[in-house]
């Protein structure tokens, strides 16, 4: 998921790195370090690192250690041990031992000398190679290698000015919104400018950091989950009526069977309104799905009322105690004023708890307009995405709920019925920040 919005993330840090390397070296400001450069995604890691090490500790702690008397005895035991094999030698003579100390000595010292002199005529070689290998592609990451700076850097507003406009372009060609984009920008600016760095990996580092706390603002949009809404109305002894409203084509009804089946084995008792009487075919559908889960489906003839249908539906859950109402309603564009009028009645006459946007994650930016005129007309509470799995982008999921202020309560994430998931921003900033692919399942 989301492998091309990763790219452009991961680039931003490439690109600041590059943008300070190259200052760093006309001013002679920097050196070579040993050790192994860590990727961008690898710093997501540190904390789990971090706590691994501290359980090792903790561990090391809980073992006794030796008392001092315990240490006190295994060392005089093992120098008398010690003296007894060293008396049975032969003594060489005192003169005999100091020649041969201090020749040896001087043979270390002279070879010392030339070993030192080679390996700093090689490290010096080595590090004008790779600096000359580096002005030919002129790029960090062409070398692979770990630098420091001699004198203390700081990050600047020329220093990001490039890089940051790069991000903002990789975001809307990545189907974000442009005002996430500009608040993206604008959070990662103001948490790098004035940071202080002492080598190449501090860059990478702030900026996966400075990233990561501006996407977490932007798809961490608080609401109850519809979970914790069921049992809030099965506690007063009313059912929760969601309606799912949305253009043709996004997988509504599909989802519906999802959400049906997902509460069902979740120990309640769903039942469906099939209130798109528009279509004979939209009736026949969301009855295969019902059938296919084994809930109870509320239907009448095509071209009936489907307020009517949605009213019976919600009187039949009351009846018989039923948990959870969801209303299947007829596709339609934004743009249709006579059937975005008949969404309004059906809001009127079933009274919904939620009225839930289902949109494609693959459209894009189209989803997130579709959302802002379904939210303008009719006041929507939430939004399932469909097809998430399949996004390499990521704009839709990244920009929906930040756009209208509404929480992402589901997402598909693929064509079964077990296929749904609820949303979780953790997740969804895993799924963005993480070198692996974090899996798609519960």
């Amino acid at each position: 998921m989301f492998e091309s919005l990763k790219k452009k993330l991961s680039r931003t840090s490439d690109k600041l790195e590059e943008e300070i390397i190259e200052e760093a070296k006309q001013e002679d400001n920097l050196q070579e370090e040993t050790g192994q450069k860590r990727s961008f995604f690898s710093f997501g890691r540190k904390k789990e690192e971090e706590i691994d090490e501290s359980t090792l500790l903790e561990t090391s702690e809980d073992v006794p250690s030796e008392t001092e008397e315990e240490k006190k005895s295994r060392f005089w035991s093992r120098s008398k041990d010690d003296e007894e094999e060293s008396g049975d030698e032969e003594e060489k003579p005192e003169e005999e031992k100091k020649s041969h100390f201090w020749s040896r000595n001087k043979d270390n010292d002279e070879s010392g000398d030339e070993k030192e002199s080679e390996v700093e005529e090689e490290e010096k070689s080595h590090f004008w190679s790779r600096n000359k290998d580096k002005d030919k592609d002129d790029s960090p990451e062409g070398t692979g290698g770990l630098f420091s700076f001699v004198r203390e850097k700081t990050i600047s507003e020329k220093h990001v000015e490039d890089t940051l406009w790069e991000l903002e372009m990789g975001l809307l060609e990545g189907d974000v919104a442009m005002e996430v984009a500009t608040e993206v920008v604008e959070s990662v600016k103001e948490d790098l400018v004035g940071r202080k760095i002492k080598r190449s990996s501090d860059i990478t580092e702030y900026t996966f950091n400075a990233l990561r706390n501006a996407v977490s603002e932007i798809i961490d949009i608080p609401g109850k989950s519809m979970t914790e809404m069921i049992e809030e109305k099965k506690a007063q002894g009313e059912p929760l009526v969601v309606m799912f409203v949305g253009i043709n084509g996004t997988g509504k009804t599909t989802t519906i069977g999802k959400l049906a089946n997902y509460y069902l084995k979740k120990g309640y008792t769903p039942v469906i309104a099939a209130s798109d009487t528009f279509r004979a075919g939209a009736i026949e559908q969301v009855t295969h799905h019902a059938d296919n889960v084994g809930v109870k489906i509320i239907k009448h003839q095509k071209g009936s009322d489907p307020a009517a249908v949605a009213f019976d539906a919600v009187e039949h859950a009351k009846a018989q105690g039923k948990e959870l109402v969801l209303i299947d309603t007829a596709g339609r564009m934004q743009t249709n004023t006579n059937l975005m009028d008949e969404m309004k009645k059906i809001k009127r006459v079933s009274k919904p708890d939620l009225v839930i946007f289902v949109g494609d994650a693959l459209t894009g930016n189209d989803a997130t307009q579709q959302a802002v005129k379904f939210n303008e007309a009719i006041d929507i509470d939430g939004v399932i995405l469909t097809k998430a799995d399949a996004d390499s982008k990521g704009g839709a999921s990244l920009s929906i709920g930040y756009v209208i202020k509404k929480p992402i309560m589901f997402l598909g994430v693929g064509q079964g019925y077990d296929d749904i998931r609820e949303y979780d921003a953790e997740w969804m900033l895993n799924q963005l920040f993480s070198e692996d692919e974090v899996a798609v399942e519960e």
